[in-house]
């Protein structure tokens, strides 16, 4: 069996996509995902798939996120016609995530002076290609493969696949959740595999304890309603809306923040929000349980949701304080733009930071510090107080990929994935020293024999 690394890895964070071949020639891929960033790492979507797609067998998906899922149509328009396997939820939302991510490619392009890397028929036509499948059920896409899903914890549906080919057994953690969470149940354990990839984005850190990540939403609420200013809050739709919203309805209940105007400014958000009800099955027990108790977790008072471009307007007559929960959740796009180049250079409000920036994207420039940065054609001073809340993240830390790692027994080697390159190879150096397990950060287009 032979494994080949062609995206999410040292150095690139995003992109992910792994190809299995089997001794038979069988060749099946897991993640599909789309390279972002700068505008180099975005222009690599645009390259052609380093294989052949009509020879694809099948590919695991294992969560909703563009960069494990945003070159599928891309795979569809090059002939891949076999079927794509992932939880029901991750189907549902993986259908919203390309479409809307069909929009923002358009633009782009049109911008660039090109086409896009895929079309609409595209996305309409690979979402006919997924089967979604419980955790925890085996999957034989052919003969000589055989899969199951386990629960990731990092958004819902999102899933650690384990796949058997060749006498030997490769788990793809694909993104570890970072419990304990409002919504989802802890990251399930592996008992034993041959191979693992493991993701790296916080490889080298360590985030807050989890209840001091609501002390510090709570200040920052708090210091705009003081100062008269506006809290924004890039959002990632998936998840990170979820458990924020289910956060910010605890803090108003129990009276421990004051009553603002709260904006959730991301069609795709309000959308995926609209899955989560779905899907009250995939919940930890005590959001299932207030959810059967007929808890409204995701409406609360003061709470409004802005679907259409003359609502999302509309929020600039609204006086602050007020709080602004918008996409995207990197500033690389969306409404959150808007909002950032009107109140950036103001000097009472705040932009708080709760998830990972990738390097070159205007979220990670102001996280870095920088003082005037440029929106729209427009440069905007930097004014306004950049905070970040790494407990928010939906990935697992260092401490906590270690523990999921350290739990595998008859590992022969570990592949460190998904971070950048001073992330993963600390992880892998770690995973080397502390575990006595073979692991290396692989480069893109790498292949080894399994």
């Amino acid at each position: 069996m032979k494994l080949t690394f062609y995206g999410g890895v040292s150095g690139s964070v995003t992109g992910a996509n792994y190809l299995i071949e089997t001794k038979k020639g069988t060749k099946i891929l897991v993640d599909c995902g789309m390279f972002q960033g700068d505008r180099y790492a975005e222009e690599r979507n645009y390259k052609p798939f380093p294989y052949d797609a009509k020879n694809i067998a099948a590919v695991f998906i294992t969560h909703a996120h563009l960069d494990h899922i945003g070159r599928l149509p891309k795979l569809y328009r090059d002939g891949f016609r076999g079927k794509i396997y992932c939880t029901p939820p991750t189907r549902d939302l993986t259908e919203l995530s390309l479409k809307d991510s069909f929009r923002i490619v358009s633009d782009e392009a049109r911008g660039m002076g090109i086409e896009p890397f895929f079309s609409e028929d595209d996305v309409n036509g690979v979402i006919q290609l997924f089967e979604g499948v419980a955790y925890r059920t085996e999957i034989n896409p052919i003969p000589d493969v055989r899969a199951v899903l386990r629960d990731a914890g990092h958004i819902l549906g999102s899933s650690i696949v384990e796949m058997w080919a060749d006498g030997k057994k490769v788990v793809f953690s694909g993104d570890l959740g970072n419990p304990p969470t409002p919504l989802l149940p802890p990251t399930e354990k592996i008992d034993e595999a041959d191979y693992v990839l493991i993701e790296s984005a916080y490889g080298n850190r360590v985030h807050e304890d989890f209840k001091e990540r609501k002390n510090i939403l709570e200040d920052q609420i708090e210091h705009i309603g003081s100062q008269k200013g506006v809290l924004m809050i890039p959002i990632f739709a998936l998840e990170r809306t979820q458990e924020l919203l289910f956060e910010l309805n605890e803090l108003i209940e129990n009276k421990r923040v004051p009553h603002l105007p709260i904006f959730i400014d991301s069609p795709l958000a309000i959308a995926a929000t609209e899955v989560y009800k779905k899907y009250p099955d995939y919940y930890n027990k005590q959001a299932m349980y207030l959810m059967e108790s007929g808890d409204q977790l995701f409406r609360f008072p003061g709470l409004t949701f802005t679907k259409t471009v003359d609502e999302s307007r509309g929020i600039n007559n609204i006086p602050a304080p007020k709080v602004i929960v918008a996409g995207s959740g990197m500033s690389n796009g969306g409404r959150i733009v808007h909002h950032e180049r009107r109140y950036l250079s103001d000097s009472h409000s705040i932009l708080l930071i709760i998830g990972y920036q990738v390097a070159g994207t205007l979220g990670r420039r102001l996280l870095d510090g920088a003082a005037e940065v440029k929106i729209l054609g427009e440069i905007v001073p930097v004014r306004a107080k950049i905070t970040a809340i790494g407990g928010y993240s939906a990935h697992a830390d260092q401490p906590k990929l270690l523990d999921w790692i350290s739990h595998i027994k008859n590992i022969k080697e570990v592949f460190v994935v998904q971070g950048e390159e001073a992330a993963a190879n600390d992880l892998a150096s770690i995973i080397r020293d502390q575990l006595a397990i073979k692991a290396h950060a692989p480069v893109l287009g790498e292949s080894v024999e399994l």
